[in-house]
């Protein structure tokens, strides 16, 4: 029986292995192939992207061409933008032309391929002769801009020089002067003229701006001559000098103008070649614009045709996609092949397995009605190995089943045990509960007690801070007051002082008074001797011995006067010798006063300190008892959660004896669900 199904094994391995073995080389062939066709995507891919770069740099080229040609033109002319214009287009030329020879590392672009040579070299030709020509014009580019702004100024100049020799002209003829003075002006008006169409040719740039600038020259340096010589007379031109005081005043605005086009000849002069060259190399771009245009049209069509030279990477790429598709074809014939030699396998192995089953499920049919003596036979079969564990399940079964039994009578006993337990224990955890509950209402109490004398203590300390704030603003009145006697105190005794310096100064007074009472006697004594004398003299001395009276009567009064002064120095003296002891004495109670605020001002300090340690004290008493407070109330808190926690626990009690009430039935249940199942009877003990 073994030997004709190992023949059958080695027959079905081979196609399998050489399906495999199929299979293997066409995904290869496959995956090497979808590679390829991708390298061969992203080179054509990458391909593209340059030549549109190259196509994109081409015909930027053409645009640049032309708006080089177009701002040198405009540059040539004196426009200040077209220069920076010029040199952008220029700049941006030079860019792209690099780009196309030496390519973008920016970008990765390569240089241009070998395939447009011709056309890449024509381009170059054309392009060195129109940058060279291009930098002659930006390198001349102040100078260009400075003559055209030279011309522009003339072209407002010269108008007015021709107004104010008009008026000139006007003023000779109606002043009557000499005709030929006259003449001179109106050919001034000429040279202006030919003067401002000089200009004007020298920046057109044409073949007659050579002989323009000649003539510049001559008909400045003619004009200035001329006018000179009608300011001053020049006899050398037959030129007389111009009388009129108007004329005059035109002459000389004129020549205020004529300064700045005198000044302007020899610049125009100067720079009238390289404005001849920048004309002739805005030429030379225009004429090579074009010819550069239609070069690089033809390199833009070279870059153009490049993607029809790559024709083979197209068809290989077609090739690979057909190779691909070809591999997944027969990858798919294949599997196929081998899916259907894998189900008449599969069948003719599901109707061995099929009866095998049929087998085995009549053998355990008995052990479906809870006979657990049955034995299921072991097959070569795939069934034999879910026999086997059939066997063994049994084994297992019939030990469990033994053993509830037996588990269940043990259970039965222990129940009984605990629920007797349960019971008592839900006795004592009422009992315990009903003790927390009196404790709790007892810290209830004592919480109350402490909050009343908490309030009390924080009603204290409110009284105590009050009588601190007093004694405080009491200690400040009596600084105050301290202070206000310092100041009065210090007042009294200035006072003092300047009382002293009155009596001083009063008895100054009195010294003045002697002095004038003395004075006062030897005049009364010098008019008695002048009236003495007025009298001896007889006629001659009676108007002498009249203000000898007069003399003698002002100085009765000056010494009477001198006496009542003095009077009043001495009541004043006295005065202010009372008014001293008076302040001193004033100040001496002052200075009692001051004693005695400061006496009682450190009896408030005490009294101060004293009510501040006691509102401290009273706080600590405040805190303490708030602190109490809060504890008894964690207490109580805590007296609470252990009442509750108790009640869970007689709860909890009471809910085990239904438990275990309830395990009892589950164990009678579980005796009464394995009483179905036959056992073997017990083995005798040996």
């Amino acid at each position: 029986m073994n030997k004709p199904a190992t023949s059958v094994t080695a027959t079905t391995v081979s196609p399998r292995t050489r399906s495999i073995a199929q299979i293997t080389v066409l995904f290869l062939i496959l995956i090497l192939s979808i590679i390829l066709l991708f390298a061969n995507f992203a080179y054509l891919n990458t391909q593209s992207n340059y030549d549109k770069q190259y196509i994109g740099h081409a015909g930027e080229l053409r645009v640049l061409s032309q708006r080089i040609a177009k701002n040198a033109t405009e540059a040539a002319t004196g426009k200040a933008l077209a220069f920076k214009l010029l040199s952008d287009a220029r700049n941006d030329f030079e860019r792209r032309w690099g780009y196309l020879r030496q390519g973008d590392k920016s970008t990765g672009l390569p240089p241009a391929p070998p395939t447009v040579r011709d056309e890449m070299e024509s381009v170059r030709r054309d392009w060195e002769n129109l940058r060279k020509n291009t930098d002659t014009i930006l390198a001349s580019e102040q100078t260009v801009l400075s003559l055209h702004q030279v011309a522009a100024t003339l072209a407002e100049t010269v108008p007015q020089l021709q107004v104010e020799y008009e008026k000139v002209v006007e003023i000779l003829l109606q002043s009557g002067a000499p005709a030929n003075q006259v003449a001179v002006a109106q050919r001034q008006l000429l040279l202006a003229e030919r003067i401002l169409g000089s200009v004007n040719t020298v920046l057109a740039g044409d073949d007659a701006a050579a002989q323009a600038a000649d003539a510049f020259g001559r008909d400045a340096g003619r004009f200035g001559q001329v006018l000179e010589g009608m300011l001053s007379g020049n006899a050398a031109i037959q030129v007389t000098r111009v009388e009129d005081a108007d004329a005059r005043a035109r002459l000389a605005e004129i020549a205020e103008l004529f300064q700045f086009v005198a000044g302007s000849v020899d610049e125009i002069l100067e720079t009238s070649p390289e404005l001849f060259r920048v004309r002739e190399a805005a030429g030379n771009i225009f004429s090579l614009s074009q010819t550069l245009l239609d070069e690089a049209s033809h390199l833009a069509n070279g870059f153009e045709n490049l993607a029809g030279g790559r024709t083979l990477d197209t068809v290989g790429g077609y090739a690979l996609g057909l190779l691909a598709l070809a591999s997944i074809i027969l990858i798919g014939l294949v599997m196929v092949r081998t899916t259907n030699r894998q189900l008449r396998e599969t069948a003719e192995k599901n109707e061995r397995n099929q009866q095998a089953i049929m087998r085995l499920l009549d053998e355990i049919e008995e052990l479906a009605d809870g006979d657990l003596t049955v034995t299921v036979s072991v097959t070569e079969d795939f069934t034999g190995a879910i026999a086997d564990s059939i066997n063994y399940s049994v084994d297992q079964l019939r030990d469990l089943v033994a053993t509830i039994n037996h588990s269940a009578v043990q259970v039965a006993a222990a129940v009984q045990d605990t629920q007797n337990t349960a019971r008592q224990l839900a006795k004592a955890s009422e009992h315990q509960a009903e003790q927390i509950s009196e404790a709790s209402e007892a810290v209830g109490d004592m919480v109350e007690s402490i909050d009343r004398v908490s309030a009390h203590a924080y009603e204290s300390a409110k009284v105590a801070e009050r009588s601190v704030a007093i004694a405080n603003k009491g200690n400040e009145v009596v600084h105050n007051t301290i202070n206000g006697m310092d100041n009065i105190r210090e007042q009294i005794q200035d006072t003092a002082k300047r009382i002293k310096r009155l009596g001083e100064s009063s008895q100054e007074i009195g010294d003045i008074v002697s002095l004038i009472d003395d004075i006062a006697d030897q005049t009364n004594i010098l008019a008695l001797n002048a009236a003495i004398q007025a009298s001896l003299a007889g006629e001659a001395g009676r108007g002498f011995a009249v203000v000898a009276d007069e003399v003698q009567r002002l100085a009765e009064r000056s010494s009477s006067a001198t006496r009542q002064i003095e009077a009043l120095v001495r009541t004043i003296q006295a005065d202010t010798n009372e008014a001293v002891i008076s302040m001193e004495q004033t100040t001496a109670e002052v200075v009692r006063g001051a004693r005695l605020a400061q006496d009682a001002g450190v009896a408030l300090a005490e009294i101060e300190g004293v009510s501040q340690n006691l509102a401290d004290l009273i706080h600590s008493i405040s805190d303490a008892a708030q602190l109490q407070t809060s504890s008894a109330g964690q207490i109580s808190h805590t007296m609470a959660v252990i009442q509750q926690i108790t009640a869970q626990t007689s709860a909890g009690s009471g809910a085990t004896a239904d438990s275990i009430r309830h395990l009892a039935r589950m164990a009678s249940e579980m005796r009464r669900s394995v009483s179905g199942f036959t056992l073997p009877p017990p083995a005798e003990p040996k």
